[in-house]
């Protein structure tokens, strides 16, 4: 009585359910992103204009640290149906997330290595340009963080469901966080606050000569980003470690449905698979010992049970 006839034949793609949607979004960020770079860096070539230059370089790494995003995304949806993945593609989202809050943190870095160098040696600052060339960055940055910003890529529970594709089904409502949109939404959002620090400090320094204001704001920004970068690195790690607070959520819940009229639960794991979709394998000794697919239909109300496997054993 340790397996069941039903659900023998069933795939394994566990992917979010906004994923088509949430891939053309971030390639499209992408391509005004890398507009805008080339834009700056042959307008500073053009004009001798080093801030400009410098700009679009710094655009760059955001850029490519999206690349990690929009391939994540694509590299999942190619092989979601691969059997090589026991569990499919579904968590590739969070370690394309992981590898992109790294980046975010040695951005942190540099951005407050060298607010600590200009700290030591004062540059003397093109204000007029400078604050030009800061305003272009933060509007595009804004319009890219209107993009990709969705409400779902943080709040885990709701009742709406999306489908993009027969095959991104989500067995939940669609309310998954998505971590690998997470990352890109993060590095335009630091982006854009670098952008708005940077304003902030130029205006108080044409004004007042203060030229501590930029290296200030820069240690400031810097410490935000990192902050930032922390808390996504520990929520992609949870789940590629199988940690995620929802899962103990969901283990209660299963207890709750499941040790009643004498059932009792021996072994339970719950693990995260994909955004929305978590997998778990129970094993149970019952004094009167039923098929799994009875038990089963027990939890068919928990939407986040994408995959489900169930051991019963006769209690002696």
């Amino acid at each position: 009585m340790a397996s069941s006839t039903s659900g023998l034949y069933h795939d394994h793609v566990f992917l979010g359910a906004d994923h088509r949607r949430n891939e053309r979004k971030v390639w499209l960020v992408i391509v005004l992103t890398a507009t805008m770079m080339v834009i700056e860096i042959s307008a500073g070539t053009v004009y001798g204009s080093l801030a400009l230059v410098a700009d679009g370089w710094h655009m760059s790494t955001h850029a490519g640290a999206m690349l990690i995003t929009a391939l994540a995304y694509s590299y999942a949806r190619r092989y979601a149906g691969d059997p090589r993945f026991t569990f499919g593609t579904g968590k590739l989202g969070d370690l394309a997330g992981f590898s992109s809050a790294v980046v975010l943190a040695l951005v942190a870095l540099l951005i407050g290595w060298e607010s600590l160098l200009r700290f030591a040696n004062p540059i003397s600052i093109q204000f007029e340009q400078a604050i030009a060339v800061a305003a272009v960055g933060l509007v595009v940055n804004l319009v890219s963080a209107w993009l990709l910003k969705d409400d779902r890529t943080y709040d885990h529970h709701g009742h709406h469901h999306a489908h993009d594709d027969a095959h991104e089904h989500s067995q939940q409502d669609g309310h998954a966080r998505d971590n690998n949109l997470r990352a890109a939404y993060l590095h335009v959002l630091a982006d854009a606050l670098t952008s708005i620090l940077a304003i902030v400090a130029l205006l108080v320094g044409r004004s007042y000569g203060w030229l501590w204001a930029d290296p200030l704001m820069g240690i400031l920004g810097a410490l935000v980003i990192a902050r930032w970068s922390w808390g996504l690195l520990h929520d992609a790690g949870s789940v590629l470690l199988d940690r995620v607070p929802e899962a103990e959520l969901i283990q209660r819940e299963i207890r709750e449905v499941i040790e009643i009229e004498g059932d009792r639960i021996t072994d339970l794991h719950v693990w995260q698979v994909g955004p929305g979709h978590y997998a778990a394998i129970l094993s149970l000794i019952s004094v009167r010992p039923k098929e799994p697919d009875h038990y089963k239909a027990r939890l068919a109300h928990v939407h986040e049970l994408a995959h489900l496997t169930v051991e019963v054993n006769c209690s002696t």
